[in-house]
């Protein structure tokens, strides 16, 4: 796997961190091993095609579901141990189809919520609540689930938790509220002293706030890193190359093209750009550019490409 994170920070400093975290439905296993290092106060983006494992992993994080092995922590405390008092430290928003007090409206809702959260913030409530365009008279089961969602969003951000868990926040709503809900984390973040770990398989749509990426791929966790050492570590080069050249045994490498005369490649590699230059020089390559890629494209390299070598 792919890692700097705990390396650069230790097990100190960490919001979130998960040991060995495996969870097995039926004969599929869903996390495979899982070691999430969220540093506290970064925006994490754990990216992941659907049925990743993201969901599942912010469900153990919740004490929503148990881990077959491992373990997993908030702020240190155990998440099955310390379950009461890790919520208490939480804001989540789930794919909220298992829907509470159904029969309630949403302002009857908000009200309920501010009782067992003594920093609950009714004005910054209200505001939200406007801003996501919540009508507080609706019943919770009339909502769709777009609506439902923004409803959501504001119960876990009122509060001002130093911990946001955000499953897919944007997901089913329409992009105008889609954009006014971006506009509204960027904004929490600014003014609230939080950590966010935030999951999606559309890294387009939030790579403006992450500064932390982990990769998900069929339950394993393939990287984690910061933004910096992703978009330092992923680079497309173009490499002149002799007759029957073959990459260099070990090199990571994604999307190789030839010319169509076959002396020059162009490739995704994975690596110091130092060490991947000494190793296609040493393999007979000259290296005519290294560009680096945006922080989506080297984040989506990770998640969808198969590397060769």
């Amino acid at each position: 796997m792919i890692r700097s994170v705990e390396s650069a920070q230790g097990v100190r400093g960490l919001a979130v961190a998960t040991y060995g975290l495996c969870k097995r439905y039926g004969g599929e296993t869903v996390l495979d091993r899982v070691d999430l290092r969220v540093p506290d106060g970064a925006v994490y983006v754990l990216v992941g095609a659907n049925g990743a494992g993201k969901s599942t992993t912010f469900r153990m994080l919740m004490n929503l579901a148990r881990p077959d092995a491992g373990t997993a922590e908030v702020f240190g405390m155990d998440t099955h141990r310390k379950d009461a008092h890790v919520r208490a430290q939480v804001g989540y928003v789930s794919d909220v189809r298992d829907r509470a007090y159904p029969n309630v409206t949403c302002g009857r809702l908000l009200q309920h919520v501010a009782v067992f959260y003594p920093a609950w913030d009714a004005a910054y409530a209200t505001h939200l609540s406007r801003a996501l365009e919540v009508r507080l008279e609706r019943k919770v089961r009339s909502l769709s689930k777009g609506e439902a969602q923004r409803l959501h969003l504001v119960l876990a951000l009122a509060h001002r938790p130093p911990l946001l868990l955000l499953d897919e926040p944007i997901d089913g709503l329409d992009p105008v509220i889609r954009r006014t809900t971006l506009a509204l984390l960027i904004e929490h973040i600014a003014d609230t002293q939080t950590t966010v770990l935030l999951s999606t398989h559309q890294l387009h749509e939030v790579q403006s706030l992450a500064d932390h990426v982990g990769v998900l791929r069929g339950g394993r966790l393939i990287a984690q890193m910061s933004r910096d050492d992703l978009e330092g570590t992923v680079r497309r080069y173009r490499v002149e190359v002799p007759d029957g050249w073959m990459p260099p045994p070990g090199l990571r490498m994604a999307g190789l093209r030839r010319s169509s005369g076959g002396r020059e490649i162009q490739a995704t590699l994975l690596g110091g750009e130092r060490d991947v230059v000494e190793r296609l020089t040493l393999a007979g390559g000259r290296v005519r550019e290294a560009q680096p890629l945006t922080f989506e494209d080297a984040a989506l390299v990770l998640l969808t490409e198969e590397m060769a070598g």
